[in-house]
């Protein structure tokens, strides 16, 4: 057992010697084992090992996010390890390319199994207005400018006029629908798939031309002048981006504007990571630009696609800053293997996007292309 674990350690190395990481070293983002069933862990579950072995508290670095910024340099440089493929992933992959994640009767598990868990977390680690998406922080100092800034963006993008119907989807806590129809005096239907979701939005929109509806995207009815879709299309699924566009564009009149709000990745893919599956958004997955491409084709006008995902590193290490700063006061109901899983999520996601291999797309589709030309805004 002594010399099986030695050669795992050994091998462990040399995986990591690639991303310049030591293993006990002395460096902020070395690793630190604490428990030496570690390795056999990681070797028969890759990164869902790595994850779950995390939050058991088999493992540290001081910077988790500086662990992941190389960690993960080593897939972003085509660097192949194959001592971590194994039939668990394989498996993985298979299932999500035989099923479809994003479909109708699975439309709600997303909600139950993460927007719901509790306001009482997301008011703690977002801003003042509960925007769970990646702020703009162009000439932002801290996280409600960027939130605010983002906000305003979209509104510019949708050239929005007072009186116009707006089509909200995955409305997240209302926070984009009560800013537009508060400050542009526009009418709001928001929809989402989280009952937790849905009752604070109600709340916070009470007074204002604004309706909010628990309900799946493909159940919409009616006519808008202008489409929104923030931080949603990561639920949607690969089997299901056509659908989605074309419901889209039946909803949408004529002359209207759609934007598309979305994280995404540089290449084409089918499944997300098996842990931030598992524990974080079950049946989620980033689009590439080819997927988002052909999903459109012979529906919309691309007018303009906007690149702002540097901005999410510094979104994601506020979201961890105010989290972890204000831990204690939920932490009894939480427990400390949430913390170390919160934590391990938007830390890893932070150095995902620091890497520049996660992507935040802003892009504006119309259906027969804007007379004159679209100003592009920034």
């Amino acid at each position: 057992m002594k010399n099986f674990l030695v050669a795992k350690e050994d091998l462990a190395q040399k995986i990591l010697n690639r991303a310049g990481i030591t293993i006990n070293g002395d460096k902020p983002y070395d690793i630190q084992i604490k428990n030496n069933k570690f390795y056999k862990r990681v070797f028969s579950y890759g990164t869902l090992g790595l994850g779950e072995a995390y939050m058991d508290g088999w493992w540290e670095a001081e910077k988790l996010d500086e662990f992941f910024y190389k960690a993960i340099g080593l897939r972003a440089n085509h660097t192949f390890v194959p001592e971590l493929l194994n039939w668990r992933f394989i498996l993985f992959i298979l299932k999500h390319l035989i099923t479809n994640a994003g479909a109708r009767m699975k439309a709600f598990n997303i909600g139950k199994n993460h927007y719901d868990i509790g306001n009482d977390l997301f008011e703690l680690m977002l801003d003042k207005r509960m925007i769970y998406s990646c702020g703009y922080w162009k000439n932002a100092h801290n996280l409600d400018e960027a939130q605010e800034a983002k906000l305003d963006l979209i509104c510019q993008k949708l050239h929005l006029k007072p009186g116009m119907r707006v089509l909200d989807i995955g409305c997240g806590w209302g926070g984009l629908a009560e800013y537009m129809a508060r400050k542009y005096s526009v009418e709001v239907v928001g929809i989402t798939v989280s009952e937790e979701q849905a009752k604070y939005a109600r709340r916070i929109c009470k007074n204002l031309p604004v309706e909010i509806k628990l309900c799946d995207y493909r159940d919409l009815k009616g006519k808008f002048d202008r489409v929104v879709s923030i931080g949603m299309f990561e639920h949607v699924g690969r089997k299901n981006y056509r659908r989605y566009m074309r419901t889209i564009w039946e909803l949408l009149k004529d002359e209207g504007l759609f934007l598309l709000h979305t994280i995404g990745g540089n290449i084409s893919v089918y499944a997300t990571d098996p842990w931030i599956d598992k524990y974080i958004f079950p049946g989620g997955m980033l689009p590439s630009i080819k997927q988002i491409s052909a999903s459109i084709e012979r529906l919309f006008v691309m007018e303009d696609w906007h690149n702002f995902g540097a901005d999410y590193d510094k979104t994601l290490m506020a979201w961890f800053e105010n989290f972890d700063r204000g831990w204690s006061r939920i932490s009894e109901k939480y427990g400390e293997r949430f913390y170390r899983m919160w934590k391990y999520y938007l830390l890893f996601c932070a150095g995902f996007f620091r890497l520049r291999q996660g992507q935040l797309w802003q892009i504006i589709l119309s259906k027969k292309g804007v007379k004159g030309g679209y100003e592009s805004i920034r």
